[in-house]
C-alpha cells in the first residue's frame, strides 16, 4: 500500500513535451518539500493534514484553468490570486489546496535558452508559493 504525500507537484504535458528532465526535477522538488514541511511542523495534526497540489501549466493552459475556476467560484470554492500567474483554491471546510501556476511566456523563453536554469527556477518559484500558502495558514515558512 502506497500513501500519498502531502505535496504533490504535477506538470502539464506540454511543458513535458518542451523539457526532458523537468519530471525529475519536478519528483525531486516534490520530496524535497515534503521533507521540509515535514520539518517545519505542518502536519502536526495527523487529523487535519494539509493537502497541497501544484500544477505547473504553460500560459494558455493557465487561462483555460483561471476561466474553469471563475465559472466555479461562487459555489463554495475558495479562490485565492497570489499573483497574476499563480492561483490556489480550496472548497470551503476542506484541508486540500490546488494551486496552479503558470510558467509565463517570457519564462519560457528563458528557460529554452538557458535550460540549465530550470531545476533553481522552479524550485525558486515553488517555494515561493508554498511560503504564500504558509502564511495564508499561519504554518512556519520552508
Amino acid at each position: 500500500m502506497t500513501d500519498t504525500l502531502p505535496i504533490i507537484i504535477n506538470v502539464t504535458k506540454d511543458l513535458l513535451d518542451k523539457f526532458t528532465n523537468i519530471k525529475s526535477v519536478s519528483n525531486k522538488l516534490e520530496a524535497q518539500f515534503n521533507f521540509q514541511t515535514l520539518t517545519a511542523n505542518w502536519y502536526g495534526d495527523e487529523e487535519e493534514i494539509l493537502t497541497i497540489q501544484l500544477s505547473l501549466e504553460t500560459a494558455a493552459s493557465f487561462e483555460q484553468c483561471k476561466e474553469a475556476l471563475d465559472r466555479v467560484s461562487n459555489r463554495g470554492v475558495n479562490i485565492s490570486h497570489f499573483s497574476d500567474d499563480v492561483i490556489c483554491c480550496c472548497n470551503e471546510g476542506e484541508q486540500q489546496l490546488l494551486c496552479t501556476i503558470a510558467i509565463t511566456a517570457s519564462e519560457l523563453e528563458l528557460l529554452t535558452l538557458q535550460p540549465t536554469l530550470l531545476a533553481g527556477y522552479i524550485q525558486a518559484k515553488l517555494r515561493k508559493v508554498l511560503n504564500l500558502i504558509a502564511q495564508q495558514q499561519s504554518l512556519a515558512s520552508i
